[in-house]
């Protein structure tokens, strides 16, 4: 395992979160912050894929054109809603 520098900001606030009570030691501070990095990551890459499938969409002439903002605004609104639920798009 490599041994690990943090800067004075990263130790303060690692003191903080033990002293707060929020944390029992500095592992746990540590091992808390790689999972969310981890999720954060996954997340990303989630994203990523996402757009590209959009990007895709887009190039092969999938689209939709809407005639107005509001519309568009609502389909929004009825997909997120859909989505929801679990009844599709």
């Amino acid at each position: 395992m490599p041994e690990i520098h943090l800067s004075e900001q990263d130790e303060k606030f690692i003191e903080e979160q033990v002293a707060a009570g929020v944390y029992s030691d500095a592992d746990a501070v540590i091992h808390a912050s790689l999972q969310l990095l981890s999720s954060e990551e996954g997340k990303r890459a989630a994203l990523q894929l996402l757009i590209q499938e959009g990007i895709d969409d887009a190039e092969a002439g999938r689209v939709h054109r809407y005639a107005s903002q509001d519309e568009f605004l609502s389909d929004i609104k009825r997909v997120s809603a859909q989505l929801k639920t679990g009844t599709g798009h």
